[in-house]
């Protein structure tokens, strides 16, 4: 059964990402670590980001992924960890191709044989949406960023009834920041998911004034679809996050488009962001790109550990 609009805009989410890109123990870089400074913090929700592996954009289905037991052993101590310490996790896993060059990523799949591959991930997600399920997670993501198969409207639907029945908690789908009015089958969700990586500086030095007018002019889009599409349904920012590097508020999608750090565009951006979002009502709330990573004023990353940036975060974290 469909949860009401009520029941899921009651959620005030102040997340933040934990991707498992791997752990280094010897430097303190460790999941259970990452999830307890998140508590610390006062984040609500933790979106656990896990990677479905798939070797190009033309290949008829996911690769088998030979940690996926291992992996799902890990997902479910994390869940249980993430609740223990007053987390609401999201399972968020997306398509990680192996094989990539400039421009190619996954919202561009095109795979070979389309039935074998939309059957190949229908199982891949059922199968998550069984382990949150079993972990108790607030919510699911059934896909993100697949903006060149988002027009398989039946497959969708289908893909959501079917993960329903398995999972009682929340669904979504996390739509890029440019494509998410393609969506056809948001009426199926429970909340409007996007990537919100929107471009909101022109150059490195660019103000706070400056990145607050352009989220001024993306938030009245955002909001005037939403009132006139889907009015019902909720708003959330699945991912939000700006490297720390000279272009981060230009190319925020872009973790390697410069290799000059630079901590406090990413601290502005977050700046602009709180101040153009704070206290609306429309925007249930966002996962912070990402907690995963050293941090530290030398680190070009999206990681917020140990950087300006967090300033601005813990203000938005506050009631």
């Amino acid at each position: 059964m469909l949860l009401s609009a009520q029941q899921v805009c009651a959620e005030r989410v102040r997340g933040a990402s934990l991707t498992l890109y791997g752990e280094i123990p010897e430097l303190g870089l460790t999941y259970s670590n990452l999830l307890q400074e998140m508590s610390r913090e006062g984040f609500t929700h933790v979106s656990l980001v896990t990677h479905l592996p798939q070797e190009r954009v033309t290949s008829a289905e996911l690769a088998l992924n030979p940690h996926e037991a291992e992996r799902f052993k890990t997902l479910r101590r994390l869940m249980g960890e993430a609740r223990a310490l007053g987390l609401k996790v999201i399972l968020f896993p997306i398509i990680w191709l192996e094989e990539r060059d400039e421009g190619v990523w996954r919202g561009v799949l095109k795979p070979s044989e389309p039935a074998r591959w939309w059957a190949s991930y229908r199982a891949v997600i059922l199968r998550y949406a069984s382990l949150a399920e079993q972990g108790g997670a607030w919510a699911l993501s059934v896909g993100s960023e697949l903006s060149a198969q988002e027009g398989e409207e039946a497959r969708w639907r289908s893909l959501i009834t079917e993960a329903r029945a398995r999972f009682k908690g929340a669904l979504t789908y996390s739509a890029n920041w440019d494509h998410f009015d393609h969506v056809p089958f948001w009426s199926a969700l429970d909340i409007i998911g996007i990537s919100a990586y929107y471009e909101i500086a022109s150059y490195a030095e660019s103000s706070v004034e400056e990145m607050k007018a352009r989220w001024s002019q993306v938030r009245w889009s955002l909001l005037d679809w939403r009132a006139r599409a889907h009015p019902s349904l909720p708003l959330l920012f699945t991912e939000l996050g700006y490297p720390s590097h000279a272009e981060g508020a230009i190319r925020p999608w872009h973790y390697s488009a410069s290799r000059e750090v630079n901590v406090e565009v990413q601290r502005r951006a977050f700046q602009a962001f709180r101040e153009v979002w704070q206290g609306d009502q429309a925007l249930m709330g966002a996962f912070l790109w990402t907690w995963w990573g050293l941090g530290g004023h030398q680190d070009a990353w999206y990681t917020l550990r140990g950087k300006p940036a967090m300033r601005e975060v813990r203000a938005w974290l506050k009631p």
